[in-house]
C-alpha cells in the first residue's frame, strides 16, 4: 500500500510539474488573483490540477460505527431541534415588517407585531433602503435574532440594531462599531456599456461611478466605449462584522479603450491636504473640474437653441440639463466659494460656486439646498439635491458655466490638470506603491484575459 501511495505522489509531481512548465503565466495569473482578491474577485480561474482518471485507485474498506447508535428515534427528533437558519438580505424602501420577515424567511406573526410597534425597528429598518439585515431562526422559522447593520457617516463607523428573543420575550438594542477594510480586486469585459459589464461581473455601481470620474478626461463613457474593451480595478471594501456593508475607495485601476491603455492609482503626498489619483510615472490626473455635477447621468438637453418647454418660444439654451430623480445628490464640479445659495427667479432654489479664474458654475431647479453664502466647497461634495423648482416641467438639474459672465459650454471646457506632480518628499513611497499596484493590476488584467478566452472557447 505504501509503494502504490509513494507511486501515486510521484506521478502527481510529475504532472504538475509538466504542466507548470506548459504554461507559467496561467498559473500565476491564477495563484496572483487567489491572492489578491481574497475570495472577492470576479474571474473564472481553470482546474490546473492532475486529471483524476489517471490516478491510480485502491478501494480500502473500513467499519465505522454510527453516531447515532444506542440512540432512540425521539432523542434523534428532539436533537434536530437545535439547528438555526441563517439568512440575509437587504432592506427595501417599501418593506413592512410582514414583507421583510417573508423575504427572510421568517413565518412569526408575533415578531412582526412587534417590529411594527416597536420605535427603533420603525425609525432605522422600516421604509429604510439598502440596510443589511439578518435573520435566524427555529427550525420552524420562529424568529430567534434580527441584526440590521448600516454606516450613516463617513467616519469609520457602524451602527447594529439587534432584535432578540430571550425567554419568550422580544427586545431592541442599538449597538456601534467600527468597519474594517479589506481590499478586492476585479475586472470585466465591455461588451455594450460599463454598468452592464460590472453588473455581470458583481462590481458594485458605486465603484463603476468611480472609475468613469477617474477617467473622465481619457474615456467617453456614453458614445466612446468598444466591444472588447476592457478593465481592471482594485478597491475597498467596507465590512461589519465581517459582512460588506459598502465599497469605499478605487485604490488602483486600468482601463483599454480603443486600443489605448489608461492607468491611475489613489496616493496621498504627504506635501498635499489631501490624496488624489496619479498616472503610474507619478503625474496628478485630478481635473480642474469633474464632467458631471451628478454622478454618471445622462443628458437631457444640452448647450444650444431649443423650444423652451414653458414658454414655447426658441431661446438660447446657456446650460446643460443632466436628467435625475428628485432627490439626486449633486455635486460641485471644482473647489470654490458659495456665492449665491437661495431662491432666483427661474432658476428656482440654484447655487453658483465662483471658483479660480474667475470661473463661475451654476446649479438650478434643486429640491434642496446644502450649503450657505461664503462657504467653501472642495471639489465632489454634495451641494444640493435635484429638484424640479422654478421654470422646470420635471425633475432635473440645469447646469450652467461661465467665464467672467459669459456663458461657456460646460461639455467644451478644456479639463486642465490644475495639481502637482508627486513631490520629492513623497516620491519613494509612491514608487514603492506603485510598484505594488502593477502587480494587482497585472494578475487581474491576466486573470481577466484567460477567462474571457475560456468564456469564447466555451461558447464556440
Amino acid at each position: 500500500m505504501t509503494s502504490g501511495l509513494t507511486h501515486a505522489c510521484n506521478a502527481f509531481v510529475a504532472r504538475l510539474t509538466s504542466v507548470v512548465q506548459q504554461h507559467p503565466q496561467r498559473i500565476s495569473a491564477a495563484l496572483a488573483a487567489i491572492m489578491l482578491t481574497g475570495g472577492g474577485a470576479a474571474f473564472a480561474v481553470a482546474n490546473l490540477g492532475p486529471d483524476p482518471a489517471d490516478m491510480p485507485v485502491r478501494m480500502l474498506s473500513e467499519p465505522v460505527s454510527s453516531l447515532a447508535e444506542g440512540q432512540s428515534l425521539a432523542a434523534l427528533t428532539d436533537l434536530q431541534q437545535d439547528f438555526s437558519l441563517y439568512r440575509s438580505e437587504y432592506t427595501q424602501r417599501s418593506d413592512t415588517a410582514e414583507t421583510l420577515l417573508q423575504r427572510l424567511g421568517v413565518a412569526d406573526p408575533t415578531a412582526a407585531a412587534f417590529m411594527r410597534s416597536d420605535e427603533q425597528v420603525r425609525q432605522h429598518v422600516l421604509g429604510r433602503a439598502g440596510r443589511l439585515v439578518t435573520a435566524e431562526t427555529t427550525p420552524d422559522h420562529q424568529l430567534t435574532q434580527l441584526t440590521v447593520r448600516w454606516a450613516p457617516d463617513e467616519d469609520g463607523s457602524f451602527r447594529r440594531l439587534v432584535v432578540e428573543r430571550k425567554n419568550d420575550t422580544l427586545s431592541t438594542r442599538i449597538e456601534s462599531g467600527r468597519l474594517t477594510t479589506t481590499t478586492r480586486l476585479a475586472g470585466a469585459v465591455i461588451r455594450s456599456s460599463l454598468f452592464a459589464a460590472t453588473d455581470a461581473a458583481a462590481i458594485p455601481d458605486s465603484v463603476a461611478i468611480q472609475m468613469a470620474d477617474i477617467f473622465q478626461g481619457d474615456v467617453d463613457f456614453r458614445r466612446g466605449l468598444r466591444k472588447g474593451d476592457r478593465f481592471s480595478v482594485v478597491y475597498e471594501s467596507l465590512e461589519a462584522d465581517g459582512e460588506p456593508l459598502r465599497m469605499g475607495r478605487v485604490l488602483s485601476a486600468e482601463f483599454h479603450n480603443n486600443g489605448k491603455t489608461y492607468q491611475a492609482m489613489w496616493f496621498h503626498d504627504p506635501a498635499q491636504s489631501k490624496g488624489t489619483y496619479y498616472s503610474m510615472d507619478g503625474k496628478s490626473r485630478r481635473q480642474a473640474y469633474l464632467s458631471s455635477p451628478v454622478e454618471f447621468s445622462r443628458i437631457s438637453s444640452n448647450f444650444s437653441m431649443r423650444m423652451h418647454p414653458i414658454h414655447k418660444t426658441w431661446r438660447a439654451h446657456l446650460g446643460t440639463d443632466f436628467a435625475a430623480a428628485t432627490g439626486t445628490k449633486v455635486r460641485t464640479v471644482g473647489d470654490g466659494v458659495v456665492s449665491f445659495a437661495g431662491v432666483q427667479n427661474g432658476y428656482g432654489n440654484v447655487i453658483f460656486v465662483d471658483h479660480a479664474n474667475q470661473h463661475t458654475t451654476v446649479y438650478a431647479h434643486l429640491s434642496r439646498i446644502g450649503v450657505t453664502k461664503g462657504q467653501r466647497v472642495e471639489q465632489g461634495d454634495i451641494i444640493g439635491n435635484v429638484g424640479s423648482t422654478g421654470w422646470a416641467t420635471g425633475p432635473h438639474l440645469h447646469f450652467e458655466f461661465r467665464v467672467a459672465g459669459q456663458h461657456r459650454d460646460p461639455m467644451t471646457i478644456v479639463q486642465a490638470t490644475d495639481a502637482q506632480p508627486v513631490s520629492k518628499a513623497g516620491r519613494a513611497e509612491f514608487q514603492k506603491l506603485a510598484a505594488q499596484m502593477r502587480v494587482e493590476l497585472k494578475a487581474s488584467s491576466d486573470a481577466l484575459a484567460l477567462a474571457d478566452t475560456e468564456s469564447k472557447q466555451a461558447g464556440s
